[in-house]
């Protein structure tokens, strides 16, 4: 399984409103197209939102999510919440 670290900076007094919007929509969509999901995090005093999202084929499946016309279709706007994301693919090293 390949794996995605996502780290949101959510814009100042958001929070609240991006996790629930977050948990209804995002969530679900991307369960909808096989992802699995791990978190979410949130670190308070940054005001930032951070998961981990996972696929056997991670590229395909996620190029399919952003142009699938439900992605496009999410309201409110995911960048009405985020100033900032950044995200890392994941290489195991073992446990």
């Amino acid at each position: 399984m390949e794996q995605q670290l996502r780290i949101y900076q959510v814009k100042k007094g958001r929070m609240d409103e991006w996790v629930e919007m977050w948990r209804s929509q995002v969530l679900p969509l991307r369960r909808r197209y096989g992802f699995t999901v791990t978190g979410p995090w949130v670190v308070h005093d940054e005001s930032r939102f951070v998961w981990i999202v996972g696929h056997d084929n991670f590229s395909e499946a996620n190029a399919a999510f952003y142009s699938s016309p439900e992605r496009t279709a999410l309201e409110p706007k995911v960048p009405k919440y985020l100033d900032n994301v950044e995200a890392w693919m994941l290489d195991s090293v073992g446990a």
